[in-house]
């Protein structure tokens, strides 16, 4: 995670993936839950990788599982706000990918949350660790580590 004193943009995120807020997204609070931002990463993550490497990535032999998460929280949400998740590669393994992901409201321009996610490939029907696939580490290679 980043030290408390480093700023965070959404120039240093490589993609800037939009999510829509949800009305279901608020809690009693009158904001976005917090377990909600875990599905805004997991949703830009996944939506992104779909259209960098234009395939079906369900239907790959191998599937990335969710390893590790983590979220800091510094801004509220609320429903219906334009939110964007900022996507970079932290890590690229043989068998994991480690992306630091940002969550922005109003443009890009105020930073709500800082979090990672880790991707572990497995084999889809062992469920045992493989490569990354190709055209995911492709995708990855070519739109976040350059």
């Amino acid at each position: 995670m980043e030290n408390s004193t480093e700023i965070v943009t959404a120039e240093q995120f490589p993609v800037l993936w939009p999510v829509p807020t949800r009305w279901s997204d608020n809690d009693h609070y009158g904001h976005v839950n917090n377990v909600v931002y875990y599905s805004y990463f997991d949703t830009a993550v996944n939506a992104w990788l779909i259209d960098a490497t234009e395939s079906d990535i369900r239907s790959l032999p191998a599937i990335g599982v969710v390893a590790e998460t983590s979220c800091r929280y510094l801004s509220e949400l609320s429903f219906p706000e334009e939110v964007t998740v900022g996507i970079s590669c932290e890590r690229l393994g043989s068998r994991s990918v480690t992306y630091k992901l940002a969550i922005f409201r109003a443009n890009g321009q105020v930073l709500a949350a800082i979090g990672r996610f880790v991707h572990v490939y497995v084999d889809v029907h062992t469920r045992r660790p493989v490569e990354v696939p190709g055209a995911i580490r492709l995708a990855i290679t070519r739109d976040l580590l350059n």
